[in-house]
């Protein structure tokens, strides 16, 4: 339950006021609590939130979906979006993730305002680009007394590891290098010993207010040791540069996932050493599997480039991440971005684990496809896109170019919305009659009826009477009519002749759907190839 939560109403309207989403606007929110367990705390001036993933693996939904509640709440008061990315782990990066995780965020709709691709007043943005910064921070909480240096070696660090684990204790560090005089240690840094910068903690954590999991405290000195803030490549550990960042940023609240809200209660001491006013946290549930098993980097499936690869919408997966959470009035599927940011209403996040159902994610695909075709410029970018897989797959074998004009794509597409559940689907095997005329042979459509050349007739003389303003309803009644024409041919057989010779297929759309997508022309094209004398069609 959460600050923001449970608050009567008087206090909730005071407190969330939205703004126009206009990046220069100041706005004030203020979070007060009208419960007896919930004190009410004030957070003024600008909204400032960020998205500091590490560039040590590529963007996967759990990230998409921090990144998205920060989007969401900072366009939902008018604030800032920033893009920090936490370099500091040397070891760990793959090439190629930083770049990558900015463009996923700009596919999805959801680019930074703020990022090391677009700049901004408070960049750099990479923390490798801001060392500086963190080791003068270092040095500060060393001269304040809040810090030390620390020369245990990585061979005792382990030897404390092993012993505790034997014991069957929790590692941690038993802060030896801390009672160290000033003397050995000006002595250990003359003589250039390896060394890194240790965090002092120290007992009585003064409780905190999470935004979301409410009063929060935790002891860190009584099972933790202190922890390393500069490494001995004189890069800093999160537990620091995420503090200064977001000092220096004038980040007001943190959004995060409930991992780290154990460690929050550390970052607390760090911001009270430094004499540094903390923003707000708010820790938001984990995303999991349907299960309630942990959503894992090891599902390759998991990770955004690979549904941008497989033809998702990215309305669909914030759709999908975002239905099956919290964070909203209602839980509805098919929700735009701009109706997310509206429809936020940060008083319904729960402390509750989201709980993701992938198997679902092509009906929320299908659903954000339909509303793409049904706008005019979507559509329009769609048919490009369509025309692109078209000339890649099916270029070889296209015997007549009108299959790429736009108009017969963007027929194609309104009359299969609501039925295909991505763009790909069109250009897989069971649609190709709609791009190549299908081959099949005299004997196959003997098996079916001796009247092959009577239904043709039929049907060229129907087109010729309907003309180019053909409608599915009209030619689905004007076919069983033609029926009643045949001698010895049933319904069904007819039905099947057609589909034969329209899609070389027994299964797909409706007849007369595929007669409304292929025009008359075509139909004449396909239907003449049955009054030719031939052992193949």
């Amino acid at each position: 339950m959460s600050v923001w939560l449970k608050t009567c109403r008087r206090c909730f309207l005071r407190g969330f006021q939205s703004v126009p989403a206009v990046r220069d606007r100041r706005t004030e929110l203020q979070f007060n609590s009208a419960v007896v367990d919930r004190c009410c705390s004030t957070v003024q001036g600008e909204v400032r939130v960020r998205f500091a993933p590490s560039p040590t693996g590529f963007l996967h939904l759990g990230g998409l979906r921090t990144a998205l509640y920060n989007y969401i709440f900072a366009k939902k008061f008018g604030g800032t979006f920033i893009l920090r990315l936490e370099d500091t782990d040397q070891s760990r990066l793959v090439p190629g993730a930083a770049e990558s995780i900015e463009d996923m965020l700009e596919w999805a709709g959801i680019p930074p305002d703020e990022s090391p691709r677009r700049g901004g007043p408070l960049g750099p943005y990479l923390q490798s680009q801001r060392l500086d910064l963190y080791n003068q921070t270092a040095r500060k909480l060393v001269e304040s007394g809040h810090g030390y240096y620390c020369f245990c070696s990585h061979q005792r660090l382990e030897l404390l590891k092993r012993e505790a684990l034997r014991a069957g204790q929790t590692p941690r560090y038993d802060n030896r290098c801390r009672h160290l005089r000033a003397d050995q240690v000006q002595e250990k840094l003359a003589q250039g010993a390896p060394h890194v910068i240790r965090f002092r903690l120290e007992a009585g954590v003064e409780p905190f207010q999470d935004l979301i999991f409410g009063w929060n405290r935790h002891e860190v000195a009584q099972v933790e040791g202190d922890p390393v803030v500069i490494k001995g490549d004189g890069f800093p550990t999160y537990h620091l540069a995420n503090i200064v960042d977001d000092h220096y940023m004038n980040i007001s609240h943190v959004l995060r996932g409930s991992e780290w809200l154990i460690s929050t209660s550390k970052h607390l001491l760090m911001y009270q050493a430094l004499g540094w006013k903390p923003p707000s946290f708010g820790h938001l549930p984990l995303l999991m599997n349907k299960d309630g098993s942990k959503l894992s980097k090891r599902q390759g499936d998991i990770f955004i480039e690979n549904f941008c690869r497989e033809g998702v919408l990215p309305e669909a997966l914030l759709d999908i991440t975002t239905n099956c959470g919290s964070g909203f009035t209602i839980s509805r599927m098919g929700r735009r971005l701009e109706e997310l940011i509206s429809e936020f209403n940060p008083s319904k996040i729960t402390t509750h684990s989201a709980l993701l159902d992938l198997e679902k994610l092509p009906e929320f695909n299908r659903i954000h496809l339909q509303q793409r075709i049904e706008d005019e410029q979507k559509c329009h970018v769609l048919i490009k896109d369509l025309q692109q897989q078209i000339h890649q797959i099916y270029a070889a074998e296209i015997q007549d170019q009108e299959v790429l004009a736009e108009d017969y794509i963007r027929r194609v597409l309104h009359l299969r919305k609501g039925h295909i559940t991505s763009l790909k689907e069109l250009v897989s095997p069971t649609y190709s009659y709609l791009w190549v005329r299908p081959s099949f042979s005299i004997q196959q459509v003997a098996a079916l009826t001796k009247e092959a050349p009577l239904i043709a007739s039929l049907v060229l003389r129907l087109i010729e009477e309907q003309g180019d303003e053909l409608s599915v309803d009209q030619l689905t009644k004007d076919l069983k009519g033609l029926t009643k024409e045949t001698k010895a041919t049933k319904y069904r057989e007819v039905m099947k002749v057609l589909r034969l010779v329209l899609s070389g297929l027994q299964q797909g759309p409706s007849v007369a759907e595929m007669m409304i997508s292929l025009g008359p022309a075509e139909i004449r094209h396909r239907f003449k190839k049955l009054l030719l004398p031939s052992d193949s069609c």
